[in-house]
């Protein structure tokens, strides 16, 4: 191209570039600056809904800890469903059916109410330690409304359970037992036995002497 001699012709130039390539150009701009801002305000979004459900399970927790009351507990009852309504993208949400699940059966005593709050907990728990958390409460909750079937499914359906293997090999004997499979349920007993059991040994010996098998656990 040859040199541009003039100061006029330079500006022509110019021009017709702009008119070329200007509003694509103004568009990329405007593109960059809408991601650049919109991801601003995604970030600031989610510090405002984590902000709310921790305030929001910061209420449930008072709540829970203070019940004594039937109106106290539908209290715990309405504030857990509002949280995992609300929240249900976050831990809290599973936190807060804890909660409830531990009414359920304690204040309630409705095993089957707890089941279906810690399914939906299980369901949406995210990493493996608390998801064995819920899955033994859950079989717990199952094994007391006499769902024995579904619980015997959450119970071997751990996989990999790590420090709950103990644990969960006891409720799986505790299950096995009181559906009729005492061979099952010393085989399970056995096995926690094995794995260590957990912080009621004594009463997994009890459980192994009741069936006839000695030694020591």
């Amino acid at each position: 191209m040859a040199e541009m001699r003039t100061e006029e012709e330079q500006i022509e130039a110019i021009k017709q570039w702009w008119k070329k390539n200007g509003a694509s150009l103004l568009i990329g701009i405007a593109l960059a600056l809408a991601i650049v801002f919109g991801w601003q305000a995604w970030q600031n979004h989610q510090a405002n809904k984590q902000a709310q459900a921790a305030s929001d399970f910061g209420q449930l927790m008072q709540q829970a800890t203070e019940a004594s009351s039937d109106e106290d507990f539908e209290s715990v009852a309405y504030l857990a469903n509002q949280v995992r309504d609300e929240h249900s993208d976050t831990a809290y949400a599973v936190y807060a059916m804890l909660i409830l699940a531990n009414q359920q059966m304690m204040a309630d005593n409705d095993p089957a109410a707890a089941a279906e709050s810690l399914q939906w907990a299980l369901d949406q728990s995210g990493s493996e330690a608390l998801s064995l958390v819920v899955r033994t409460r859950l079989a717990r909750a199952q094994y007391g409304a006499g769902e024995y079937e579904a619980a015997l499914s959450t119970v071997r359906g751990a996989g990999n359970a790590g420090q709950f293997e103990g644990l969960l090999a006891e409720l799986e004997g505790d299950i096995l037992l009181a559906s009729g499979d005492q061979a099952g349920a010393e085989k399970a007993y056995l096995k926690a036995r094995d794995a260590g059991g957990d912080g009621g040994i004594g009463l997994l010996r009890q459980k192994l002497a009741s069936l006839g098998i000695g030694g020591d656990v």
